[in-house]
């Protein structure tokens, strides 16, 4: 994504930060670096987590998102995670996951959907991470692109990303959670 944005998208404002893992750290600072950011004009994007974190961040700015295998209810799946851990897509790096963080992560949890017109989900059936459908039930009342097959790291990326770009529109702000 990061690559079809600097070829095709120059112009966008585009962030893509490592987050903090305490959950209530990363939306802070998600929202100071989109503080000024103008809300019609912004989308986020996010994956896993990151598709939880989004979906905060579109209710609260009432911005686009698309959202890609995105977890539903992080602080259930989470809390056995407790402890020390490595990133999932780059299992050398490390950090450590705090019992508090999934207080953290219900916290954030925003119910049902307040501007469904504003989401893209892109769910994989064969997701080996979380339940597709329980990422479909949770989106239904937005625009879903259900998947046959695939995986959670969304293997099979960039043939998905003109849906995406299309659903973003012209937004000059991104931020990928």
């Amino acid at each position: 994504m990061a690559q079809h944005m600097a070829e095709h998208y120059p112009q966008v404002v585009w962030l893509c930060p490592q987050l903090p893992p305490s959950p209530l750290e990363a939306m802070d600072m998600v929202a100071r670096a989109t503080a000024d950011w103008p809300s019609a004009t912004m989308a986020v994007v996010g994956s896993s987590l990151g598709g939880y974190y989004a979906t905060w961040v579109a209710e609260q700015r009432g911005c686009r998102a698309v959202l890609l295998n995105p977890a539903v209810n992080p602080a259930r799946d989470l809390e056995k995670y407790i402890g020390a851990q490595t990133q999932f897509h780059a299992p050398e790096e490390h950090f450590y996951f705090k019992a508090e963080y999934v207080q953290e992560l219900r916290n954030l949890h925003c119910g049902e959907l307040r501007g469904p017109k504003n989401y893209l989900a892109i769910i994989a059936k064969g997701d080996e991470v979380l339940d597709w459908r329980e990422m479909q039930a949770r989106y239904a009342a937005a625009k879903v692109l259900l998947l046959e097959g695939g995986d959670h790291s969304l293997s099979d990326f960039e043939p998905h990303i003109p849906a995406i770009m299309a659903h973003l529109g012209q937004s000059p702000h991104v931020f990928i959670v």
